[in-house]
């Protein structure tokens, strides 16, 4: 599985508005939803169930990345969307760092494999410090789109 499967480029959000997690978390689903991407309202269930599951575990993963995820009957397909923060997010991260990158990925309820392939194509990615300094210097939803899909194609410019 590769980015271009599972990423709702329209739903990118280059410049997150708010700064805090539950917010960057409502704001990047309602993004998804706008895009067509989530069950017809199912935006707000949706949005709690990933703040749910963050209250569990944290998903900042350190090195100003989060992974918010999580698994609902709302939606059809694995989908995904990033956010980035120029100013940075407490998102109670491994490393107690900001984040200021965040893939929060929505999985269907009954497709666990489909959500593992999905969450192993981006930790691969994120594992590259090229990756990870690539994706927080992007300032629009091209760029970040292009980032993503010369990952896809393996190149060694970003990983």
């Amino acid at each position: 599985m590769i980015f271009a499967d599972f990423v709702c480029f329209k739903a990118i959000i280059p410049e997150l508005k708010v700064q805090d997690r539950d917010g960057v978390i409502a704001e990047l689903v309602s993004a998804l939803d706008k895009a067509g991407r989530l069950g017809k309202g199912k935006s707000k269930e949706l949005a709690r169930a990933v703040i749910k599951r963050e209250k569990e575990a944290s998903t900042g993963m350190g090195k100003g990345v989060a992974v918010p995820h999580v698994k609902h009957k709302a939606v059809k397909d694995v989908v995904a969307v990033i956010g980035l923060s120029s100013a940075g997010i407490d998102f109670s991260a491994l490393d107690k760092q900001p984040v200021y990158s965040v893939i929060l990925l929505i999985s269907p309820a009954d497709e666990p494999d489909k959500h593992l392939q999905a969450m192993e194509n981006i930790f691969r990615h994120l594992q590259h410090e090229k990756f990870r300094k690539f994706l927080r210097q992007c300032r629009s939803m091209t760029q970040i789109e292009d980032l993503l899909r010369e990952a896809d194609e393996g190149s060694s410019l970003v990983v």
